[in-house]
C-alpha cells in the first residue's frame, strides 16, 4: 500500500512536464513574503497593509518599539517596515538594536526600511544601517518600489527627499 505524504503548498511543484504552470497553480506555489509593520500610527500601518495586500505578503504589526525586537526574533520576517518615531522609541534605535542582535548572531539578517518624517532624517537612515528609507508623505508606488527592492536584497534611498534642480541663474554682464 503507497504511502501519501502531504507536502505544503510552498514545496509543491507545478505538475506540468512542459515547465509552463497556469497562473491559479503558480500563486499556489509561491512563497510568501513575511512583513513586519513597526508604527505606533494606526494610519501609517492602514497605508502600508494597503500596499502589501496580495498573496504573496504575510504581514504582521507591533504599535510600540519595544515590540520590534521579539517580533523578529519570533517570526523571523523578511523585510521589517519601521516609522521613525515608534511610541516612545525611535526608529533609528530600533534599527541599531537590530543590527546588533544580528551581529551577536541572536537573530537572522532582516531587511528594514526606515520611514522618515521630513528630509532632515536622512542623514540619521543613513548611519543607523537601514537598508532603505523612504521620506512621507508615502505614495504606493515608490512604497512598492522600496518593498520590492529590498525584498530582492537590493538598497533602496528615496530621491523626493533631494530637492528639486533649479534652473541656473542668468550670468550678470559687468560694466
Amino acid at each position: 500500500m503507497p504511502e501519501f505524504v502531504v507536502v505544503p503548498a510552498r514545496a509543491r511543484r507545478c505538475p506540468f512536464l512542459d515547465g509552463s504552470c497556469p497562473s491559479w497553480v503558480a500563486s499556489q506555489t509561491t512563497m510568501t513574503k513575511q512583513v513586519l509593520i513597526a508604527s505606533d500610527s494606526k494610519s501609517v500601518r492602514d497605508e502600508v497593509k494597503a500596499v502589501l495586500s496580495s498573496r504573496e505578503f504575510t504581514v504582521r504589526e507591533v504599535s510600540s518599539g519595544e515590540a520590534v525586537l521579539p517580533a523578529v526574533a519570533a517570526e523571523h520576517p523578511d523585510l521589517v517596515i519601521c516609522d521613525f518615531q515608534v511610541g516612545n522609541r525611535g526608529g533609528m534605535a530600533i534599527t541599531l538594536d537590530l543590527r546588533l542582535e544580528e551581529g551577536a548572531d541572536r537573530i537572522e539578517p532582516t531587511a528594514i526600511l526606515l520611514l522618515l518624517d521630513r528630509r532632515a532624517d536622512v542623514f540619521l537612515a543613513r548611519r543607523s544601517d537601514a537598508d532603505g528609507f523612504l521620506v512621507k508623505p508615502l505614495d504606493p508606488m515608490r512604497l512598492r518600489r522600496a518593498i520590492t527592492a529590498l525584498l530582492a536584497g537590493e538598497g533602496f534611498e528615496d530621491e523626493s527627499y533631494k530637492p528639486a534642480a533649479s534652473a541656473a541663474a542668468p550670468a550678470v554682464a559687468s560694466s
